[in-house]
């Protein structure tokens, strides 16, 4: 079935050319295709839309109509085809970025105001939650996320690594003493973060491949790696976070990194991932570079940036 709009353009150019012949040159196809279209288009509506005579073609009152709506949907189609095109060159648009709160707060927001210089004519929507999402189906266009991610069907591109510490205050080990083996950590206060599994509130992994595991347990538990910090600094228990919450702590002296047997679970990194595309636009493309930039060669958290 050949297809409608390909009808309308030959019908167009038949009208503002004089001739069969010209239309089809005009766009890059044989007389008997063009042919082939304008009598498909004149089956379908089941109306003639021009006179031939062996010297001209002319147009029937419904083809006058016809012509007018034909013309103005092709305008509309190549606004839509202008504007796309746009989107994929130029950094310009709405860019909805959905980022975990903790990491989002401490390390994307205070990058925003230079991305905005950068690209001027980009607008930001900056999501926070830590829950998993589907963006697709939420409407957002960017999202970075920590850890392995659940969903393949994304793209994804690896902004910075992201190691892992347990730590403690001082005043919690001089109180409770200094654990050397993952095993005694059962029988300390250990604050568990209840979206992970790996370091979650009665289980933590340990080594490269998490197939070390000690059963944990505490007094407190929260679904934000922020609330855990604050807990931790005020003494109340262990710690096992990413470094990117914890360093500012460490270099301060406030927590104290405990050596253990085990060395921390090994997480895969920490990743922008978008819709799969062939071609994403302009202002994802540009995102992403930016914050691999920011993040490269060492991540900010780890040089006191």
């Amino acid at each position: 079935m050949l297809d409608r709009i390909t009808g309308m353009q030959v019908f167009s150019r038949v009208v503002a050319l004089g001739s069969l012949s010209a239309a089809a040159r005009a766009l890059g196809m044989s007389q008997t295709m063009a042919t082939k279209h304008m009598a498909a288009l004149e089956g379908r509506l089941g109306i003639k839309l021009l006179h031939r005579t062996t010297r001209r073609l002319t147009l029937t009152e419904a083809g006058r109509i016809y012509l007018e709506a034909s013309e103005r949907i092709l305008e509309d189609i190549a606004e839509a085809d202008a504007r796309t095109a746009l989107e994929t060159t130029e950094v310009q648009g709405r860019l909805r970025l959905n980022v975990p709160v903790s990491f989002g707060i401490r390390e994307i927001a205070p990058l925003l105001p230079k991305l905005a210089d950068c690209y001027p004519m980009l607008e930001l929507d900056l999501g926070l939650n830590d829950r998993h999402i589907n963006l697709i189906e939420e409407g957002w266009d960017l999202v970075i996320r920590i850890g392995k991610l659940r969903d393949s069907s994304m793209i994804a591109r690896r902004l910075a690594p992201c190691t892992m510490a347990v730590c403690a205050a001082p005043a919690y080990l001089e109180r409770h003493g200094h654990p050397r083996r993952i095993e005694e950590l059962t029988e300390h206060n250990c604050l568990g973060y209840t979206l992970s599994r790996q370091v979650g509130v009665d289980r933590w992994h340990f080594g490269s491949d998490g197939k070390k595991r000690v059963a944990v347990t505490g007094s407190m538990q929260a679904n934000n790696g922020d609330a855990l910090v604050a807990a931790a600094v005020g003494g109340h228990g262990i710690i096992y976070q990413p470094t990117f919450l914890l360093q500012r702590e460490i270099d301060a002296g406030i927590l104290v990194p405990l050596e253990l047997d085990h060395a921390p679970i090994e997480l895969e990194g920490i990743f922008a991932a978008y819709p799969s595309d062939r071609r994403p636009p302009a202002k994802i493309r540009a995102t992403i570079d930016f914050f691999v930039d920011a993040f490269s060669p060492v991540p900010p958290w780890q040089h006191g940036g």
